[in-house]
């Protein structure tokens, strides 16, 4: 499996992980929109000791999900700002990196095997879902942690919002 680093936009913090990630988040909602800036977060999921940081002392940020209320914890680099990895009251051996801050942004399996959409009731107008994926129109799990059943599309699903 090998050790995967990644870091910030500067070089002022760099993190390694020591084992595939447990699965996949490809979330929608907006509160992941906000904080990449972009339509979806790309989240492998990894149990907290196979996750390190090597260099660097994050800065961090806390605030309460809108789903569950309960605090995520977002780990920062405090000279560039860039978003590293996040940590959450609701799941507290997990931690959930930002996809585009690994060295090599590709070297984790997106395949439906471990792979989940969700939260697609806020995705952009456009987003186009992959066929046979699980997917979820808000969170894979309840508030009370059972798992949300999930819906998987034959053919690609383009989401239409006009």
């Amino acid at each position: 499996m090998g050790v995967h680093e990644g870091g910030c936009l500067c070089g002022a913090m760099r993190y390694a992980t020591s084992a595939e990630p447990l699965r996949v988040h490809i979330c929608f909602c907006r509160f992941c929109q906000r904080a990449t800036g972009s339509n979806a977060m790309v989240e492998p999921l990894f149990e907290r000791p196979a996750h390190t940081v090597i260099h660097g002392s994050p800065a961090t940020f806390s605030l309460a999900s809108g789903g569950s209320g309960k605090q995520i914890k977002i780990s920062f680099c405090n000279s560039c700002g860039t978003k590293l990895f996040q940590e959450f009251e609701r799941f507290p051996t997990i931690v959930g990196v930002y996809a585009g801050t690994f060295d090599d942004p590709n070297w984790f399996d997106r395949s439906p095997v471990n792979t989940k959409y969700m939260f697609l009731e806020a995705a952009q107008e456009g987003t186009i879902i992959p066929a046979g994926f699980n997917t979820f129109h808000e969170s894979h799990t309840l508030k009370d942690g059972t798992p949300a059943i999930p819906e998987i599309y034959d053919e690609p699903y383009v989401i239409k919002r006009r």
